[in-house]
């Protein structure tokens, strides 16, 4: 069997030098100006100089072993070059002031190294922006692309296509179809694949292969992983929809035993710091609700006769009821507890279609965030009565409230905010709610935070 090269790993490689070359290069313009600073450096030895840009160097080549760039990375967020830049700087800080220590530099720098971690932080992030985005527009030119096998024909496979070539900046390419995706040539059956397995030699496999059939099917997926193997392919599994349990594996003790969903926030540690981070947002965010309240009742008692605030009963953590605040912004009506708001909903009154459309009306839903009802980021607390719809029309639409309910969502900022008139809406929303339970961070909320103060800026098509 001939060796295959994979081009891929050496460009990779080559983008990753090239990356923390530039992060050298920042941090040594970044000393340069530091040093300025710093109280009676002015008496500084050439060699003293020396060797302090020489300690904050070796710190910084530890920082970039320990935390390595990523955005070389296929299907990469935000969260993650958010996360990564964070600890390289902090690595780096703690490590040239504990080395400066230790060989007994006796100039004072403390709040000088902090000041410059948090300038080297800013300009990282930016930097790495821009070296994603033109690593993208390079992937999208047919650079550093990715090839990929498919076989099979079940609608979970579908679903990977979807998601590889959904955005071309991923830099994915199909090279050989072997079943029925829609939308794209096939080069034959599954059987035809399991055919010239035993004809590798013959058999141009892609640098990832997924393979998607019945788990039934244990000798054609041991031996496409065995020549995977042979021919440095990446192998995955996808099991067919039908069998796709969806478990996760974790230890009882030294008992190995799956569940079906897990999320970090069973970790008590993080889910005291999630709540101080809702705490310091909430007093945040109230302080300019109470300003603007006094000119916000003035205009809604204006426009309709009624309460200022709209008090809902939601459903919330573990499936408890609680009360949800929120400006009024419909006339008062006999249907606020049963109907959506529609995009023409003639139940609401000017301005309150104006707070709608740019979130002022979720403001009060802070003092919930306080008392600890809410959280700032987790799924949407929906009406009583549309839990009880939903959760027999959804198997797993309970799984939701596992964690507190939220102001905005993952599934709001990626396109399942508003009225859900189609169950496929309230599917695709609850499949979000659930990705966020599993994944969460803090830097997956630092980036849902982000993205929805994005979107009061730029209107969204399904805020009504």
């Amino acid at each position: 069997m001939v060796v295959r090269i994979r081009n891929n790993n050496y460009t990779n490689r080559l983008i990753k030098l090239l990356v923390m070359a530039s992060d050298f290069v920042v941090l040594w313009a970044l000393l340069l100006v530091t040093v300025r600073f710093i109280p009676n450096s002015e008496t500084w030895s050439e060699g003293t100089k020396r060797v302090f840009m020489m300690v904050c160097t070796v710190a910084m080549l530890i920082a970039e072993w320990r935390f390595p760039t990523v955005i070389h990375e296929r299907v990469l967020g935000a969260n993650d070059i958010l996360q990564r830049c964070t600890f390289l700087v902090m690595t780096q800080m703690l490590l040239s002031y504990l080395m400066l220590r230790a060989i007994h530099f006796t100039f004072q720098l403390g709040w000088q190294l902090f000041c410059a971690a948090i300038v080297m932080l800013l300009m990282l992030i930016l930097l790495r922006f821009i070296e994603r985005w033109i690593l993208k527009c390079l992937r999208q030119k047919g650079y550093n692309t990715r090839s990929v096998t498919l076989v099979g024909s079940d609608r979970e496979l579908q679903r990977v296509y979807h998601k590889l070539v959904s955005n071309a900046s991923y830099g994915y390419r199909v090279s050989s179809n072997y079943g029925y995706i829609e939308g794209l040539h096939s080069d034959g059956t599954v059987g035809d694949f399991e055919t010239l397995l035993s004809h590798p030699e013959s058999l141009h496999l892609g640098d990832e292969v997924y393979l998607c059939v019945s788990s039934r099917e244990r000798d054609l997926i041991v031996r496409t992983a065995s020549v995977c193997n042979h021919s440095m392919s990446k192998f995955y599994y996808v099991p067919v929809a039908e069998e796709k349990l969806g478990l996760q594996t974790l230890l009882v003790d030294d008992i190995e035993v799956q569940t079906t969903y897990t999320s970090p926030l069973e970790d008590p540690l993080n889910r005291i710091f999630k709540r101080l981070m809702d705490i310091f947002l909430s007093v945040l965010f109230l302080i300019p609700t109470a300003l603007l309240m006094p000119v916000i009742a003035l205009i809604v008692k204006r426009q309709s006769p009624g309460p200022l605030f709209f008090r809902q009963l939601r459903t919330g953590l573990d499936g408890r009821q609680f009360y949800c605040y929120k400006f009024r912004s419909m006339h008062v009506n006999k249907e606020a507890n049963s109907r959506q708001a529609t995009k023409d909903d003639p139940r609401k009154f000017p301005f309150g279609d104006f707070m709608r459309k740019t979130n002022i009306d979720e403001l009060p839903q802070f003092w919930n965030v306080l008392i600890g009802n809410m959280s700032v980021v987790g799924p949407r607390p929906h009406m009583l009565a549309h839990t009880e719809q939903y959760d027999k029309l959804i198997d797993k639409y309970m799984v939701r409230h596992f964690v507190k309910p939220g102001i905005t969502g993952w599934a709001q900022v990626t396109g399942f905010r508003g009225e859900t008139s189609e169950l496929w809406q309230m599917e695709g929303r609850v499949e979000r709610d659930i990705w966020y339970i599993q994944h969460w961070s803090p830097w997956l909320d630092m980036r849902i935070v982000w993205m929805t103060i994005k979107a009061v800026f730029h209107r969204d098509a399904n805020a009504y």
